[in-house]
């Protein structure tokens, strides 16, 4: 029994100081099963104590998420520390089970009361007492760099709000430039979005609990932004492929790659090299609806809906599977085109504020955006 027991408690401490690594220590996105099987438990009993399973009282519920996984990662560490200490302490002295785990925690949480009946275990007692204050320095050093990459992100999501609504949909970001003739700006849109879709990429994956950290609003989202962000390139690109700026480009390549390095963190299957001609989950229809609202919001297409849905089905096949599956499993907003969810309800337009300016002498107002269309 002291044999199978001193096993079992190095192998649990093993396991315990390697998701520990993985998760606080190594500068890259290697996956923890105890902070995934974590999160999924956690977002599936929040889920069911949402009173209703409409969006607005999902995201209410998993407002929480975020703080219960920083606490449930912290305990979770402690209490498999504690139990392999305690295990290792009873196989190697002549200790009951009662006093080996009083004796584990005693040293774990420095507390000091408890002593063990032989030198040799000093050893452990003073491994235990280095653990426990060295795990709670590194998940009190580990906030500051979440909340720093939380608020970089934050930043950039608020200040797409006037460009693309809420929740943000990639045709309302071009629509709303040539309705107040700002299309110029653009470029550095796409700029921005480029330096915050790499950095996203580099802290999403090193530290996958940033996924759960939701916006402020309930209608924001990092992720429906950056997808947001991503259509309107495409699209720009797909309609208009020789004003489209270059940095068009740069923000595709930028946003799709950061996708799929948050994919390999979580373990997500993506074709790393997907056909152009493959088929994508948004429609035509849905594509030929959104080129008309632009058209009527005085974007001067190049291409034809005909002709630009090649192009932009090849651009948003290396994207779609891995923002749809990413969208689902953070619940984010049901924006328009970010793929089904797992609560009830349709996909939520844009809000979009009236036009207040007063009509020119000619009698003749800005043109009005359409209903947008789920």
């Amino acid at each position: 029994m002291e044999y199978i027991s001193g096993a079992a408690g190095a192998v649990i401490l093993v396991l315990v100081l390697s998701s520990i690594l993985r998760t606080l220590v190594v500068p890259r996105g290697l996956y923890s099963a105890l902070v995934f099987r974590l999160w999924w438990t956690l977002r599936r009993l929040l889920r069911l104590i949402a009173v209703r399973q409409d969006y607005a009282a999902i995201d209410r519920a998993q407002t929480w998420l975020a703080p219960l996984m920083l606490i449930g990662m912290l305990t979770a560490w402690l209490a498999g520390a504690l139990l392999g200490f305690g295990l290792l302490l009873y196989a190697l002295s002549p200790l009951s089970w009662t006093n080996a785990f009083r004796e584990a925690g005693s040293s774990l949480f420095t507390l000091g009361f408890a002593g063990g009946a032989r030198l040799k275990l000093s050893v452990l007692d003073f491994v235990a007492a280095a653990t426990g204050p060295v795990l709670i320095a590194l998940q009190i050093a580990y906030l500051p760099t979440l909340y720093a990459a939380y608020n970089r992100r934050e930043l950039e999501v608020t200040l797409l709000q006037a460009r693309a609504g809420e929740p943000a949909w990639g045709p309302e970001i071009l629509a709303r430039q040539w309705l107040v003739d700002t299309e110029t700006a653009l470029p550095a849109l796409y700029r921005a979005w480029e330096r915050l879709a790499s950095d996203m990429g580099e802290s999403h994956s090193t530290y996958p609990v940033l996924l759960t950290f939701r916006s402020p609003r309930p209608h924001r989202s990092w992720l429906v932004g950056l997808v947001a962000v991503m259509d309107a390139a495409a699209t720009h690109l797909a309609l208009e492929p020789r004003l489209a700026p270059p940095e068009a480009r740069l923000v595709l390549r930028a946003g799709f790659t950061a996708l799929r390095d948050i994919a390999r963190a979580l373990r997500i299957p993506f074709d790393a090299d997907p056909s152009p001609d493959a088929s994508i989950r948004l429609t035509f229809a849905e594509f030929d609806a959104a080129v008309a609202m632009l058209e009527s919001a005085g974007f001067r297409a190049e291409r034809p809906p005909e002709e630009a849905w090649p192009h932009f089905r090849g651009w948003r096949v290396n994207y779609e599977a891995i923002a749809y599956e990413l969208c689902r499993r953070c619940d984010a907003v049901p924006a328009l085109w970010t793929g089904p969810r797992d609560f009830p309800g349709g996909p939520i337009p844009p809000l979009r504020p009236a036009d207040r300016r007063p009509v020119d002498p000619s009698g003749e107002g800005r043109p009005e955006l359409p209903p947008a269309t789920g």
